[in-house]
């Protein structure tokens, strides 16, 4: 119209690309992942597991627990990365060799990740949270910090962090803070006194 001005036309509004789900978009950083914190796995035998991982695998002791009735027991791999068993009475075994199918039922505890601290801890809670993954508050362990939650396949995987924060794992079995388990098998008994008795024989499948 005569004697006005019409207002400027505003910016069509950004488009923005189409994301597959999942994808890391608009998330808080990544933590500072360090390996794997501890893998655990099950045995029905406590005593075999720690003669042939600390015996013949040459991994250390590095902590023991009780988990209700079941030990606990953890073998480092390398500074702040261990693969861990509980001791399931009657956990039924079976061979199989690396990579073939098997029809039978095959159960993973769970897989822990290794951190650097309880800010990682945090980092990472928020990270999932944006993503809208539902994980745990932080659990204090005593010797480790962990979140827990679960992935696309329902496997149960668990962020941890060693305490004190930056710490490996000793390995001096009289440390109370590590070493819980009031009744520990003859093999964490021998290895205390300074050596394996015996170790387990194993075969190929």
């Amino acid at each position: 119209m005569p004697g006005t001005t019409d207002s400027p036309t505003p910016p069509a509004p950004a488009v923005r690309p189409a994301v597959p789900t999942g994808t890391p978009v608009d998330l808080p950083a990544a933590p500072p992942w360090r390996g794997v914190n501890h893998l655990a796995l099950v045995t029905p035998d406590m005593d075999a597991t720690v003669r042939f991982y600390a015996g013949v695998l040459g991994m250390p002791v590095v902590a023991t627990t009780m988990a209700g009735t079941m030990r606990h027991y953890f073998f480092e791999m390398s500074p702040g990365n261990t693969v861990a068993f509980f001791e399931v009475a009657g956990a039924e075994t079976f061979a199989k060799g690396a990579g073939s199918p098997t029809d039978r039922a095959i159960q993973l505890d769970h897989l822990a990740f290794n951190l650097p601290d309880e800010a990682a801890l945090v980092q990472l809670q928020a990270r999932l949270r944006a993503a809208g993954s539902e994980v745990t508050e932080i659990v204090d362990h005593g010797f480790l910090r962990s979140v827990y939650f679960t992935d696309p396949n329902g496997i149960a995987l668990e962020a941890s962090h060693w305490v004190p924060e930056g710490a490996a794992p000793g390995t001096e079995p009289d440390d109370p803070a590590r070493f819980l388990d009031p009744d520990p098998v003859p093999a964490l008994t021998e290895l205390r006194a300074g050596a394996l008795a015996s170790v387990p024989r194993t075969r190929l499948v």
